[in-house]
């Protein structure tokens, strides 16, 4: 086997856990070492006799499907001793021991924000996680997520309409798409990011690989960021491992009568940063950011600053809560007549600051 051949056989080995690799590169140095240790000496690491069998005798014939896939153009596989491999990914307690990549590598050392929240937003967190992604990427910072319905699709969605690109983390290996509804949303990260994964070719996306996966997701980033989440929410444990790998962990809060913002107010209880707007976002990591980014950071705050609404406008914003209201309620709170509030709330819905559901109107800026 080459030395490609020895990583990934390693990471196909029957039982084999990011932990268990890494105290094998530890002692042995490398993969080929390992498979060409005593099984006395495996033993010695406290490895169950099935581990070292299974170490001993090498699941060669599965690499067949890596090397395939890593022959077609873009794809790319990035071992722990790999020069493009993050730095700050390195830093956390178990960092995956290789990591496949549809895309292009480059953006792994870009500056990240990870973006999570629920599979099923409302349409005001829906819009939020998108504006949010759009303008962080306008300031050249990478969005980071896991392709799953919801948050992390807007957020992907919104990122990719700036120059910071998306960076997706999935939990299964990267001849699949899932969910399928979002092949070509995949593609366009592919073209204009990067798909990760810890697992090799043919993996399934198994339950429990998802909360594994999501230690990933923060350890790429300088900080997570939880758009709408519920109390027992996938999005939650992101957070957590944020907290345990020493990032920033950011929230925004909402309605008292969404549930999906107690995942969020729970995590500003604990400690997380309370946002309100993104541009809060790019002020706590301004000092971690470099130099040009700093830079255009803050030619995205002062073009975002000169655009204001009209005063109408502006007493019709003020008039709309964040919870949903109807057009007859509005016009009733702003005085306005009928016809203007729905001229208004067109004009308001297209820039962005409210969005529509059944007749209802919320505000999201």
């Amino acid at each position: 086997m080459n030395t490609r051949d020895d990583w990934l056989a390693l990471l196909r080995v029957p039982g084999m856990q990011p932990d268990i690799y890494h105290r094998l590169l530890e002692v042995f140095g490398t993969p080929d070492r390992v498979f060409a240790a005593r099984p006395a000496d495996l033993g010695q690491l406290g490895l169950n006799t099935v581990l070292v069998h299974a170490i001993l005798d090498a699941p060669i014939a599965a690499l067949d499907q890596d090397r395939n896939w890593l022959q077609q153009p873009d794809h790319h596989l990035i071992t722990f001793n790999d020069a493009r491999y993050p730095e700050l990914l390195k830093a956390i307690s178990t960092p995956p021991p290789l990591l496949f990549v549809r895309g292009d590598p480059d953006f792994l050392q870009l500056p990240q924000l990870a973006m999570v929240g629920s599979r099923n937003p409302t349409p005001s967190g829906r819009k939020t996680a998108h504006e949010f992604a759009r303008y962080l990427s306008s300031a050249g910072i990478t969005i980071t997520s896991g392709l799953a319905r919801g948050i992390d699709a807007a957020s992907h969605q919104g990122a990719l309409q700036g120059i910071g690109g998306t960076v997706a983390l999935v939990a299964h290996g990267l001849d699949i798409v899932y969910p399928a509804a979002h092949r070509h949303l995949a593609a366009d990260i592919a073209d204009n990011g990067a798909i990760v994964s810890e697992h090799p070719i043919g993996t399934r996306p198994l339950k429990a690989y998802f909360p594994r996966r999501n230690r990933i997701i923060s350890g790429l980033s300088l900080g997570t960021l939880v758009v709408e989440a519920a109390l027992n929410s996938g999005s939650l444990i992101t957070a957590k491992h944020a907290l345990e790998q020493d990032r920033e962990v950011f929230a925004i809060p909402g309605s008292i009568h969404n549930p999906l913002a107690r995942g969020c107010h729970r995590l500003i209880r604990q400690g997380a940063k309370l946002v309100e707007t993104a541009s809060d976002i790019l002020e706590e990591l301004s000092a971690l950011l470099p130099t040009d980014l700093q830079t255009r950071a803050g030619q995205v705050e002062e073009n975002t600053h000169a655009q204001t609404l009209d005063p109408d406008h502006q007493k019709l914003l003020k008039c709309l809560a964040y919870d949903p209201l109807p057009i007859d309620e509005l016009v009733d709170r702003s005085g306005f007549a009928a016809p203007e509030v729905a001229s208004m709330l067109l004009i308001l819905e297209l820039e962005g600051y409210v969005v529509s559901e059944s007749g209802r109107y919320t505000r999201v800026g």
